[in-house]
């Protein structure tokens, strides 16, 4: 049988594992492998709960295989989760690393996405902490890895409301307006749009105008659709939903339209088994980087294939939607 173990260059005897910024459905099952892996590896594994707030302030628990039993299947995170505007000061970041030194901790896997692994990279670079990040969330804007833990199922959360919601469009012809997440990011509108066969989508990443919302709408109405759907990701140039809902009032004021903004219900929910098996993946991938002497770098998945991303590459060269999806879109919408 072959030997399973990676070859240690680092001598690492101890990891924490720790969870930051917004929750999404797969973080449990990273959180799982990274502690298995290192039960795995005869290393002491450390729960930080609630962050870099949690690391501040010590709230910090050493975990067994045991600890982490059927948590595969829930969203969110046992770890809990917090934005921490202490750490984004020298004086909170020094209050952490005293911790790390406290609890005998010799590296750290954060679990988040682009503000965690900010704090991460900047971490590092004053206190040489070795560190891994694994990619979770669910607006999957990350450089580095074609997805990220919790865009998929976020994105069939997303398609399953939409599907709802037509059959009420559809009922009383009528048209809905759905605002889903993506304050920068257009990844869930757009697999949202092509998957529930939106009339149109509005993104963060395009400089879509009203004259070109209108055509679209006209177009429909030449095809004779008797209802329509819009998604709408909330970080796109037009407006909020509500006054994109207005001002085609304005254009077309014979429609019947209704805006249902989606929210946080988004983030909830048991993870698919894309997420699962992303997450198991990138845990382990994460613990064995740094046994391997990796660090400051993020575990990703690029052409079916682990590699790893320096942090600030991660941050810095954002994630790029496909405009030829966007283009099959309107193709299929008439």
């Amino acid at each position: 049988m072959p030997d399973l173990k990676v070859q240690m260059t680092k001598t690492i005897k101890s990891i924490a594992v720790l969870t930051s910024g917004g929750d999404s459905p797969g973080m449990n099952a990273a959180i799982r492998a990274v502690v298995r892996t290192c039960v795995f590896y005869n290393k002491s594994v450390f729960g930080v709960y609630r962050g870099f707030d949690g690391l501040i302030a010590g709230d910090i628990a050493e975990l067994n295989s045991k600890s982490v039993k059927n948590i595969i299947d829930q969203g969110g995170t046992i770890l809990k989760s917090a934005r921490s505007d202490e750490f984004r000061t020298k004086e909170g970041r020094k209050k952490a690393f005293d911790q790390i030194i406290a609890h005998g901790i010799d590296a750290l896997v954060v679990i988040g996405g682009n503000g965690s692994f900010t704090g991460a990279h900047i971490f590092f670079e004053e206190f040489g902490v070795p560190i891994i990040g694994i990619p979770g969330t669910i607006d999957n804007d990350l450089f580095g890895s074609d997805v990220t833990i919790g865009y998929d199922t976020a994105s069939n959360t997303v398609i399953g409301c939409v599907d709802k919601v037509r059959d009420t469009a559809q009922s009383h012809n009528r048209m809905f307006i759905v605002e889903v997440m993506g304050r920068d990011s257009g990844f869930i509108a757009l697999n949202a749009a092509v998957c529930t066969g939106a009339i149109d989508v509005i993104l963060p990443e395009e400089n879509k105008t009203y004259a070109d919302l209108f055509a679209e709408l006209d177009r429909g109405a030449a095809n004779k659709k008797t209802s329509n759907i819009i998604i709408v990701a909330e970080g796109n140039k037009l407006g909020n939903s509500f006054e994109i809902a207005a001002k085609i009032k304005e254009k077309f004021p014979l429609f019947d339209i209704k805006v249902t903004i989606l929210g946080h219900l988004q983030r909830g929910g048991s993870p698919t088994n894309v997420d699962r098996l992303l997450a198991s993946k990138l845990g382990v991938a994460a613990v064995e980087g740094l046994l391997n002497g990796r660090t400051d770098q993020m575990a990703g998945v690029v052409d079916d294939k682990l590699t790893y991303t320096f942090l600030q590459q991660a941050i810095l060269n954002k994630a790029r939607i496909d405009f030829e999806l966007l283009r099959i879109s309107k193709i299929l919408a008439i």
